[in-house]
């Protein structure tokens, strides 16, 4: 392993993170809010939610009550008057359906002069849940999608159908109280319909939309299932206002900024990259293999959300499964080169891993421990790989989710 590379990325990985934290974001949007008469209730949820709440309650003068949906390990302590719940991602599971129905109590007596400070931030789709079919049919079309190779759109597409809360069926329930929304983004291009899956947004996708894609993945779902995809969901609703206050965008300029701060020329090549991990690992070693040529210390970034299509039953996540795609392409390159994946949330996968990171010497090493990297893609296995020759990437939950990024650094 090249160390002074490896000390490099942990640098730049450690201090986007800290540069895209919500806190300051849920601040200025809250330099908007006007406080009526009524009650405010503040309800979050996601993998940022505990960190956003934190944020909004030392920013308002009062919360009459309120609530945390947030993944498992990632509250972070007491929050005065909010109650903090711990649920599955990406799965849901009961903790997500209690926690949810407790939201929902919050919000069923609220008059028009009352508030919901709605905080959203990526996860929310497993975690704010109460499913219309049985639990366990849902985690199970959940499971389906995830190994299909289905995108985050798809995805939501079908669940916000299958809820009781997704694709704005939320902000219903709070009617006629209004919704103050502040959203951290954690898709590409920012769709608010689908982000948590839009609780608290009109829904533009179709039930045509929905239908293609079972039809897609050939996914198998009941009766009772197939009759929901049908029931359309709200595409009007008049007490939401919005705010989007993070999203890839930054993650990527932060990471430039940080770069740079090493002396690296930094170039952000897409804040939209989405196709298959080991793909997006390929594409970026290609990068790296023409960018060598110049003679030049540089920096690469790409931020979106890549998928996997399983083919194995071994233990990964995408940003370590494009990490390591792109290994095989670097091995043996002259120049010092290295290529690193990371959630911004801290977790890829369920995994403890954040992503991944592979250099030149990579493969090499591997091989020396007899492990075949074309096997290990195949069975999905990134994680057990990686950690045999110190290339996975630990941060633990760090209090945002918008999106992923990958960083190239080549030190000529």
């Amino acid at each position: 392993m090249n160390k002074k590379l490896r000390k490099d990325i942990d640098f730049i990985i450690t201090n986007t993170i800290k540069e895209v934290l919500p806190d300051e974001a849920v601040e200025k949007a809250l330099k908007n809010f006007s406080y009526g008469n009524g009650k405010i209730v503040l309800v979050a949820t996601g993998k940022a939610a505990w960190q956003m709440a934190n944020a909004a309650k030392n920013s308002l003068k009062r919360v009459d009550r309120g609530i945390v949906v947030t993944k498992y390990e990632h509250v972070k302590g007491i929050i005065e008057g909010i109650e903090c719940y711990e649920a599955g991602h990406p799965i849901p599971d009961d903790n997500s359906f209690k926690a949810t129905e407790k939201a929902l109590e919050m919000v069923s007596d609220l008059t028009e002069d009352d508030t919901v400070i709605f905080l959203l931030s990526g996860g929310g789709s497993a975690l704010f849940e109460v499913p219309l079919i049985p639990g366990e049919e849902l985690q199970d079309i959940t499971k389906q999608l995830l190994a299909s190779g289905a995108d985050i759109v798809e995805m939501n597409t079908i669940r916000k159908r299958l809820s009781k809360v997704k694709g704005g069926r939320f902000a219903k329930a709070c009617a006629p109280a209004k919704i103050f929304s502040i959203v951290l983004s954690d898709i590409v291009g920012d769709p608010l319909d689908m982000i948590a899956s839009g609780p608290a947004y009109p829904d533009f996708s179709t039930c045509a939309d929905a239908n293609a894609i079972v039809k897609k993945y050939n996914l198998k779902l009941t009766n009772k299932a197939l009759e929901l995809l049908n029931q359309e969901t709200p595409k009007e609703l008049d007490n939401v206002e919005t705010h989007i206050m993070g999203s890839v965008r930054e993650l990527c300029k932060a990471a430039a900024k940080y770069s740079e701060t090493l002396g690296y020329e930094a170039t952000i090549l897409t804040d939209e990259l989405c196709c298959e991990a080991r793909e997006a690992g390929s594409f970026l070693a290609s990068i790296a293999k023409s960018a060598v040529k110049t003679g030049k210390k540089k920096a690469y970034i790409a931020g979106g959300e890549t998928v996997v299509h399983l083919t194995g039953n071994g233990k990964g996540g995408r940003n370590q499964e494009l990490a390591l795609g792109a290994a095989t392409q670097i091995s043996g390159l002259e120049n010092s080169v290295a290529i690193a994946s990371v959630g911004s949330d801290g977790t890829d996968g369920p995994t403890d891993a954040a992503g991944g990171y592979v250099d030149t010497d990579t493969l090499q090493e591997l091989n020396n421990k007899n492990i075949d990297v074309y096997k290990v893609l195949e069975n999905n296995d990134a994680y057990n790989a990686l950690k045999e020759v110190d290339g996975l990437i630990i941060t633990g939950a760090t209090g945002t989710n918008v999106n992923d990024v990958a960083i190239i650094l080549i030190d000529n």
